[in-house]
């Protein structure tokens, strides 16, 4: 952003080069190096007034305004050649397509302006408008993202905002799943469309169902290659908990959302030497050991402490194993009451 002063400093450098252009006009034309002056420094002043007022005006709100002002003209000029005026006597005829005309532009330029560039590229797939920031792209949903139901939770906390984007066809699978045979498979599709309502209803957040039309090739190829073509087209992120999914999207430079990388960085960082309360809930591998559990479900094994399974004691944490099926800690019971 450019600093204050040198706007400043530039609005200075105009008044003063207007003045000197004006006044030499003045003298040239007119004969008047002092009315040349002082006209082209009131016209300079007035203009530099007119910036101030306009401060808030960027050059995005400036084209958003520009394409209402134009589907208000061409719906104002459509109602003119529908002839509705006609009854009009002549002379009254153009104060009302005027007024037709001011009225039209004024609320296409006004519901433009209110309007944000997701809704130009869902609504009007085949416009779409260049993002500052990779922030503000919508969001665009799979099918294991809306059965999970945590992301309403992490939008509802304010984690996430701004356009939830499903595609017809991953409300379609949905759909499939709800009518199917298959127990397990027919609560996975209701679980959906539950929580895609639930979605729907949170609010600043705001659900859309888009109607891909990426060509009739398209419907041949799998979900997942169709969310990835659908999300490349909108220049949208892609939110999914699929890790197999995210990895061949960031293969092909798209922004991608994982919602277990989320829940991983979330989780607590336990160091050796720290302590907290732990509930131990059963026996450990070894006959001394017993188990409990963090909320984020990671495993705490604590050495000798078998007999006390079923209370909450303090425990300190005493090293960490990685292994493939997550992080595994190992604790003993705080001063060593066993």
């Amino acid at each position: 952003m450019t600093p204050l002063s040198t706007i400043n400093l530039l609005r200075l450098l105009f008044v003063i080069a207007s003045g000197v252009v004006g006044a030499m006009i003045g003298d040239q034309r007119f004969g008047s190096l002092g009315l040349g002056a002082a006209t082209a420094l009131v016209f300079s002043l007035g203009l530099v007034l007119a910036d101030r007022l306009l401060n808030g005006l960027t050059l995005r709100l400036f084209s958003s305004a520009t394409l209402g002002l134009l589907i208000g003209l061409i719906a104002a000029t459509l109602l003119r050649a529908s002839d509705v005026l006609a009854y009009l006597p002549p002379e009254r005829q153009w104060l009302a397509g005027l007024f037709i005309y001011a009225a039209f532009g004024y609320l296409g330029m006004m519901l433009a302006i209110r309007s944000n560039r997701d809704e130009f590229s869902i609504l009007i797939p085949y416009v779409r408008f260049s993002r500052q920031a990779v922030q503000e792209a919508p969001l665009l949903v799979d099918t294991n993202i809306i059965i999970d139901g945590r992301v309403q939770a992490v939008c509802a906390a304010g984690f996430l905002s701004g356009s939830l984007v499903v595609p017809k066809f991953v409300l379609e699978e949905i759909q499939r799943l709800a009518d199917s045979n298959d127990p397990l498979r027919r609560d996975r599709g209701k679980r959906g469309f539950d929580n895609l309502e639930k979605m729907r209803r949170t609010n600043g957040l705001d659900v859309t169902i888009h109607d891909s039309s990426l060509g009739n090739d398209a419907e041949d190829l799998p979900i997942d290659a169709r969310l990835i073509n659908l999300a490349r087209f909108l220049q949208s992120r892609l939110l999914t908990n699929d890790s197999n999914l995210a990895r061949v999207a960031r293969l092909q430079n798209l922004a991608v959302l994982n919602l277990n990388d989320l829940a991983g960085a979330m989780r607590p960082a336990l160091g050796v030497g720290d302590e907290l309360e732990l509930s131990l809930v059963k026996e450990g591998r070894d006959p001394h050991q017993a188990v409990g559990y963090l909320p984020d479900g990671t495993m705490i094994v604590v050495n000798h402490a078998r007999t006390l399974v079923g209370s909450t004691v303090s425990v300190q944490v005493a090293s960490a194993l990685q292994t493939s099926a997550g992080r595994l800690i190992f604790a003993e019971v705080r001063n060593g009451k066993h």
